[in-house]
């Protein structure tokens, strides 16, 4: 009689389970070996150097001041902002690059924080709404949200407000169509569209004129 992992003579060769889960193991014992193998080759070559999965040094540079933290490679700019560096102006709202809500500045561009990893923001100027009010003073641009009536229930102001700078730093004096074209990717809940446009074209023909440094 043929044992049981054995077929009978005469009988075609069939797949056992205990045969089947014998060599899924030996796979899979042999893919993690073949891993931990790649991966140690790969942090003694001399390619680039792999950072993670734990904890890494990096420094940032924003608002003017370089911070260091100590964070996972895995973690977002807005995530460093909020939860490490206590700088919550950009607001977590969507977390997926789609409400602007958590617009920053890197280098001289707009840019949604959540969409941006920070250990890829280091060596760059990073601005954010903090920064336009280092003293207190309101910048021209949050002066004119108020005077407008630009912002209500304020989770998209903080967005808006750097978005507009970002914009306004390439378009000095903006008209609405070119207005409505560049402040597509924030959206406000709340409808004050009106509003945020009349502030911008108001900080526009401030700057035309000489009266302010926005």
């Amino acid at each position: 009689m043929a044992k049981p992992d054995e077929p009978e003579a005469g009988k075609p060769s069939a797949v056992t389970r205990r045969g089947f889960l014998k060599g899924a193991g030996a796979v899979l014992s042999s893919g993690v070996v073949a891993g931990a193998e790649v991966l140690e080759a790969a942090q003694t070559s001399a390619g680039p150097k792999i950072l993670g999965p734990g904890s890494v040094p990096i420094t940032l540079r924003i608002n003017g001041v370089s911070k260091s933290v100590n964070v996972e490679p895995r973690f977002t700019l807005l995530e460093v902002l909020r939860d490490e560096l206590a700088l919550t102006g950009a607001k977590k709202v969507c977390d997926r690059a789609a409400c602007g809500a958590c617009t920053v500045i890197v280098g001289d561009k707009a840019a949604y924080a959540c969409a941006v990893l920070a250990i890829e923001a280091q060596g760059k100027e990073i601005t954010t709404v903090e920064g336009l009010a280092p003293q207190g003073q309101l910048h021209a641009i949050q002066q004119a949200f108020v005077e407008n009536d630009a912002q209500q229930c304020g989770y998209c102001t903080p967005g808006f407000v750097v978005a507009c700078k970002a914009f306004l730093d390439k378009h000095p004096n903006p008209t609405e169509a070119q207005i409505k074209k560049g402040l597509g990717g924030n959206l406000c809940r709340c409808g004050t569209y009106a509003g945020i446009t009349r502030a911008v074209l108001q900080v526009g023909r401030q700057k035309k004129g000489g009266k302010t440094n926005a």
